[in-house]
C-alpha cells in the first residue's frame, strides 16, 4: 500500500469507545514459529536479558517484515548446529509471514541481545545491526532479499556485551552514525567466585544474576565516514556514559534546535543526557536536566504525550522502581533551549500501578487512533521461581490509555491484554504489519514463543500514516519532525532508529486523528532545517513524502 495524497472515500465515524479496541494473539495464524532459546537456563545473567526485535520493510514491497534476535542456549554449553539463531520473517501481505533467514543470510548465531535497522549507506535498502554478548554484526542489504556480513570492513564489531543501539546523523553530514550501548564485564572464568547470594530489592539472588556485582562497560560511538566504513570516536565526543550499565539509547531533539540530543537509559546506574551543541560535540547535561534517573531503567521511548509541542520521555523500570514519565519543560521556557524534564509519573497515574512489575519493551503510540499517545509495557520478572529456579516468573503486559488530561488509565483488561498467558516479556516492536490503519505489537518472550498482537478496532477512528524519504545518506529521514494539524489539535512525531528495549520500530510514522475527516496541514521539518508543507489531506491512507533536493 503505497500512494501519495490520493483521496479515499471517507465514511463518517462515531467516536471510538474503549471497548471497541482489543488485541488478539495471532502468532500461530501468522505462521511465526519462533522459540526464544533452547535448553534449560543455568541462572546466568546474559540468558535472562534478551532479546530484541524489529519491524522493518527490508524488501521495499510496502509491508513490514520482522526480525527476531535469539540466544543459542545455556551460556555454559558449547554452541552447536542445533542451537537457535536469529530469524527473519518476510511479510506475505496477507497477514502471514515466511521464514527467509537462510536465504537472506541473517541467521546470526551469536549470543543475541538487540537489533536496529537503518540504511547506513544511503542506497535505499534497510541494513541491519545486531548486538550480542560478544562480537556485534552489521549486515548490508544487497537489495535482492539477501544480506552480507560487512562487520569487519565497516569497523563496527564491538566485542563487549552490547545491548541497545541507535542510528542517527549526529554531526549533520547527512549520513548515519551509530551509538552502541554496553552493559557489564561478565567473565565466565570468574563465575566460580560468585556462588554466594546477594540481595536485589531485598530478595536473595545468585550473585551471578546481580549486575551490581560486575564492572560496567563504556558505550561506543561510531562515526560514519560516508564510504561504507565507520570510525570509533567515543572519546572525541565524550558520550561514553561511563559507569552506566546501559540498556537502551535514543536520539531526539529535546531542545528543538534542530540537532539530535542523546538519552541513555542505564540499569542500576545514573542515566545520561547529552546535549548536541550543533558543531559535532556534546555536553553532559544529565544533572541539570532533572532526568538523571538512578533506577533500573530498561525500556526507553519518546513522544509528545501532552501535545505541547516538545518531546517527552517514558522509561520502564525494575521492580519497586516505578516506571517513569518525564515531561519536557521546554514550553515553559522556550527561549532557554535548555534540556529539562519533570517526573510526572505519579500525577499521570503511571507510577504506583507499575511497582510490582519489571518492565522492558515499551512505546508511546496511539493504539486507538484518538490523537494522543498511549503507553504499552511488556513485563517479565528477573526472579526465579522458588521451587523451580530454572524458570523465571512471568508477568502480564500492560497498556495505559492517555486520557487527554495528563493522566493515563490501565486498559489492559478491557483490551484483552490480560487475557493472554503471562510470560517473561523482553523486547517489543510496534508497527502496522497488516496495513489496516492501526498499530500492532510484537513481543519477544524470554525462553518461550513470542506474541504477535493484532490491533482490532483501532482503525475505527481516523488515521494517517507517513513514510518519509530523505536525500543523501539519510534515506530514512531519521531525526526529521512531522507536525500534523486537524481542526481540533496539533500533533508532532520524530523518526527514530532504535528505542523500546534493544529493539527498533517501523519507520512509517503513525498518526491517529479521531473523528477528523481532513488533515489541514502536514509539515515535515528535515534534519537540515528545511520544511515541506502539504495541505488538505484525506485521512485513512498512507502517504510518502520525499525530501526536496537543495537548489
Amino acid at each position: 500500500m503505497r500512494f501519495f495524497l490520493i483521496t479515499c472515500a471517507i465514511v463518517a465515524l462515531t467516536p471510538l469507545t474503549l471497548q471497541a479496541v482489543t488485541f488478539v494473539d495471532v502468532t500461530d495464524a501468522a505462521g511465526i514459529r519462533f522459540q526464544h532459546a533452547s535448553g534449560t537456563r543455568s541462572s546466568l545473567l546474559p540468558e535472562d536479558m534478551g532479546s530484541g526485535t524489529a519491524f522493518a520493510d527490508i524488501d521495499n514491497d510496502g509491508d513490514l517484515d520482522l526480525y527476531i534476535v535469539n540466544i543459542p542456549g545455556p551460556l555454559t554449553q558449547e554452541t552447536s548446529v542445533d542451537n537457535k539463531t536469529n530469524v527473519l520473517y518476510r511479510n506475505n501481505g496477507d497477514g502471514t509471514f515466511t521464514d527467509i533467514t537462510d536465504t537472506a543470510g541473517v541467521g546470526d548465531d551469536g549470543y543475541g541481545m538487540g537489533c536496529v535497522f537503518a540504511d547506513y549507506d544511503g542506497d535505499g535498502n534497510l541494513d541491519l545491526y545486531v548486538t550480542n554478548y560478544g562480537a556485534n554484526v552489521l549486515y548490508h542489504n544487497n537489495g535482492d532479499g539477501t544480506f552480507r556480513d560487512v562487520t569487519e570492513t565497516a569497523g563496527v564489531g564491538c566485542e563487549l556485551w552490547s545491548t541497545g543501539a541507535a542510528f542517527a546523523d549526529v554531526d549533520s553530514d547527512t549520513d548515519l552514525d551509530l551509538y552502541v550501548c554496553n552493559y557489564v564485564t561478565y567473565d565466565l572464568e570468574k563465575l566460580e567466585q560468585l556462588q554466594a547470594e546477594s540481595l536485589q530489592s531485598g530478595k536473595p539472588v545468585p550473585s551471578a544474576l546481580n549486575p551490581h556485582v560486575f564492572e560496567p562497560q563504556d558505550n561506543v560511538f561510531y562515526r560514519n565516514n560516508g564510504d561504507g566504513t565507520f570510525t570509533e570516536a567515543t572519546a572525541e565526543l565524550g558520550i561514553a556514559a561511563p559507569g552506566g550499565r546501559s540498556m537502551q539509547c535514543l536520539f531526539s531533539d529535546f531542545d528543538k534546535d534542530n540537532d539530535l540530543d542523546l538519552y541513555v537509559a542505564n540499569d542500576t546506574s545514573v542515566n545520561y543526557v547529552y546535549r548536541n551543541e550543533g558543531d559535532g560535540t556534546f555536553t553532559d547535561v544529565s544533572t541539570e536536566s532533572w532526568a538523571a534517573d538512578f533506577r533500573g531503567s530498561m525500556g526507553l521511548t519518546a513522544g509528545d504525550y501532552d501535545d505541547d509541542g516538545d518531546i517527552d520521555l517514558f522509561m520502564s523500570h525494575w521492580v519497586d522502581e516505578e516506571n517513569t514519565l518525564y515531561r519536557n519543560l521546554l514550553k515553559e521556557d522556550p527561549s532557554s533551549q535548555s534540556i529539562r524534564f519533570v517526573d510526572e509519573s505519579y500525577s499521570a497515574m503511571l507510577a504506583e500501578v507499575s511497582l510490582k512489575h519489571i518492565g522492558w519493551g515499551t512505546a508511546l503510540f496511539d493504539y486507538d487512533n484518538d490523537g494522543d499517545l498511549d503507553i504499552f509495557v511488556t513485563n517479565g520478572s528477573t526472579f526465579q521461581e522458588l521451587k523451580n529456579p530454572e524458570v523465571l516468573i512471568p508477568q502480564a503486559d500492560t497498556l495505559y490509555r492517555n486520557n487527554g488530561d495528563g493522566t493515563f488509565t490501565d486498559v489492559s483488561e478491557r483490551t484483552d491484554i490480560t487475557a493472554l498467558p503471562a510470560r517473561v516479556g523482553r523486547g517489543a516492536t510496534f508497527g502496522d504489519y497488516d496495513n489496516d490503519g492501526d498499530v500492532d505489537i510484537f513481543v519477544v518472550n524470554n525462553h518461550a514463543p513470542p506474541t504477535l498482537l493484532r490491533n482490532e478496532g483501532g482503525n475505527r477512528n481516523g488515521w494517517l500514516h507517513i513514510e518519509l524519504v530523505g536525500t543523501d545518506g539519510n534515506r530514512n529521514a531519521i531525526g526529521a519532525k512531522i507536525q500534523l494539524k486537524t481542526a481540533d489539535r496539533t500533533q508532532i512525531r520524530e523518526v527514530y532508529a532504535g528505542e523500546s528495549y534493544m529493539s527498533s520500530n517501523s519507520f512509517v510514522v503513525e498518526f491517529g486523528v479521531g473523528n477528523a475527516t481532513m488533515i489541514e496541514t502536514l509539515q515535515v521539518t528535515w534534519l537540515n532545517g528545511e520544511t515541506q508543507v502539504l495541505h488538505n489531506i484525506s485521512r485513512n491512507q498512507q502517504v510518502r513524502v520525499k525530501q526536496e533536493p537543495r537548489e
